[in-house]
């Protein structure tokens, strides 16, 4: 049983991982702010499994209040830290790069500020497959180039990871940083393809369909990443980077052939020209994933489509008048 503080808790990736690590025994600790960037009712709807176990704690904190933030860590006293609080999306960062820049970078020093002193066993950082931009060739291996990102969003993730390399060196912290690769599943964000896709087709909208359709992503489902992350927490080793990824790029193509498939309806497509700060394909080389703790992608991305289309569902039936 440890003690586990996990910021960005309400979040689609931070809720699932409360919930793994609640399951196996862990006490934890959820942060959030609620960020408006999509509606809190659900997040709170993400929060409800864990808050229904006595050994899930939770406060509204923003990373960017330091004494708040300060406050929260220190009375909670963790033995590690999950730090996935942040402003999301490539497109978004582009209009406001000042408030990304408050958030992941400035909120991420104060959070590792708020740990100094503590003799943490493992702190754990959440990059981003945007950090590669176009640079790296498929399969991204992690000491591949990173200092040419393509977007705000990705300068700022590749900051945090320079940020937690400069804490692990003043204070012998164990750091770890974990670059996703497009995650899907349950409780995925609206502003993400998957989510507007079948959000489009199902309702018979046009689907924004960006380029020539052979773009790719790396797509990995959420139960695959909560678990690396879970087993990485376990492997504290100075400071390390790994790949969470699947390993296997889909076309937009493929992705909106798939979607179709598992809703039986075609899709109306809304062509339009590549997006400003977009990379060409994400591809994680998840070699030493597998030999540091074991790091296995199962879910295909038909099936992980197949359950977002049944929790999707069953959001939209709930919310009929």
């Amino acid at each position: 049983m440890a003690r586990i503080l996990i910021t960005g808790a309400a979040g689609f990736i931070g809720s699932h991982l409360s919930e793994r690590l609640l399951g196996r025994g862990d006490i934890v600790l959820g942060l959030d702010n609620f960020d408006p960037f999509y509606p809190r009712k659900q997040k709170e709807a993400n929060l409800l499994p864990s808050r229904a176990q006595d050994s899930f704690q939770f406060a509204e904190v923003d990373i960017r209040d330091a004494t708040e933030l300060q406050k929260s860590v220190r009375s909670f006293s963790p033995d590690a830290v999950v730090h996935i609080a942040a402003k999301a999306g490539v497109r978004p960062s582009i209009l406001n790069p000042e408030e990304y820049v408050s958030v992941n970078v400035g909120g991420t020093l104060n959070l590792l500020r708020a740990c100094e002193g503590m003799k943490l066993k493992h702190f754990i950082f959440a990059s981003s497959s945007s950090v590669y931009g176009n640079a790296a060739k498929p399969p991204f291996q992690e000491d591949d180039v990173t200092s040419l990102p393509e977007s705000p969003y990705a300068a700022t993730k590749k900051a945090g990871e320079l940020l937690c390399h400069t804490y692990h060196k003043l204070s012998g912290m164990p750091m770890t940083c974990l670059r996703f690769f497009t995650v899907i599943g349950p409780r995925q964000r609206p502003d993400l393809a998957i989510h507007k896709f079948v959000d489009c087709i199902e309702n018979g909208k046009p689907l924004p369909f960006y380029g020539d359709g052979t773009a790719a992503r790396d797509y990995t489902f959420i139960g695959d990443t909560v678990k690396g992350i879970s087993r990485a927490l376990d492997h504290p080793a100075g400071y390390a980077i790994f790949n969470l990824g699947r390993n296997e790029p889909v076309t937009l193509s493929e992705l909106v052939m798939t979607i179709e498939r598992v809703l039986n309806k075609k899709a109306i497509l809304d062509r339009q020209p590549d997006q400003q700060g977009d990379v060409r394909v994400t591809c994680a080389d998840i070699t030493r994933a597998q030999q540091a703790f074991g790091y296995s992608p199962n879910v295909s991305l038909e099936e992980g489509v197949r359950q977002f289309v049944e929790w999707w569902h069953t959001q939209h039936t709930n919310t009929q008048p």
